[in-house]
């Protein structure tokens, strides 16, 4: 079950947090990973813990907002793997703030990493899986394309739009066997997450993470690793009825403060 034995597993932004748990989860279920990285020194972690474990992994650097870069990450990509069988959209930005205090270079900012570097990395791949006869995409979107949460403005934008691109790839690519999902995740315990309230409310980093987990019903952040798992379920064979959903991994977010 879950084997993805002879896959090959293209991951952006897999050189920390989510997407460091996503490419492990995947080396683990015997994919052959390739990451997408704009720092080397998170990238070369990623790959050492891979390869440590015993798994298969590449990186190439690349910044997904520069369709250029996109280009020549892809074809490095294809140089050490004849196909892409499975994307993950993963690479993303956050921000902080509501439409008024929301400065243009901070829209345009997420906006080019969030929404282009999706649809850099679509445009660029999607004609690969339909000439290899099918493929798997897997975007990462957010609880926050579902529902509105305070002071998000630019990163809800960005995330809503993954959250219509995906029904989009699904809907236009369903007849070259290629299916395409959606992961709406709540809060997740990166180091991003720690990172936000050490800057922002220094001397209360206690109070404010206790605040932040118990915006979940469920009473905690998710961990990295489960949202890796639901990952695995969406780009195995074993969810091949699945495509163009969004599935919320929200602690309840969604469903029980409702």
């Amino acid at each position: 079950m879950l084997d993805l034995k002879g896959k090959t597993a293209l991951i952006t932004g897999g050189g920390s947090g989510i997407g460091r748990s996503i490419a492990q989860k995947f080396a683990q279920q015997n994919a052959k990973v390739i990451i997408f990285e704009l720092s080397e020194d998170h990238a070369a972690e990623t790959l050492k813990d891979i390869r440590d474990a015993g798994g298969q992994a590449q990186a190439f650097a690349c910044d997904v907002s520069n369709p250029d870069s996109v280009k020549t990450a892809v074809d490095g990509a294809l140089s050490e793997s004849e196909r892409i069988d499975i994307l993950i959209n993963n690479a993303g930005i956050a921000h902080v703030g509501n439409a008024v205090d929301t400065s243009v270079e901070d829209f345009d900012r997420v906006y080019q990493t969030n929404v282009r570097g999706v649809y850099n990395c679509l445009h660029t791949i999607l004609p690969h899986m339909v000439e290899a006869g099918g493929g798997v995409i897997l975007n990462l979107a957010s609880i926050v394309s579902l529902t509105g949460i305070p002071d998000r403005f630019a990163y809800s934008m960005s995330k809503g739009a993954v959250l219509t691109m995906t029904y989009s790839v699904a809907t236009d690519f369903i007849g070259q066997n290629i299916r395409c999902n959606c992961i709406c995740p709540g809060r997740v315990h990166t180091p991003f997450v720690d990172g936000f309230i050490a800057k922002n409310y220094p001397g209360k980093e206690k109070e404010m993470f206790k605040k932040l987990s118990e915006a979940q019903p469920i009473g905690r952040m998710a961990e990295p690793e489960e949202i890796a798992n639901l990952s695995v379920y969406l780009c195995s064979d074993e969810s091949a009825f699945v495509t163009g959903a969004a599935w919320p991994i929200d602690g309840g977010y969604m469903s029980v403060r409702l």
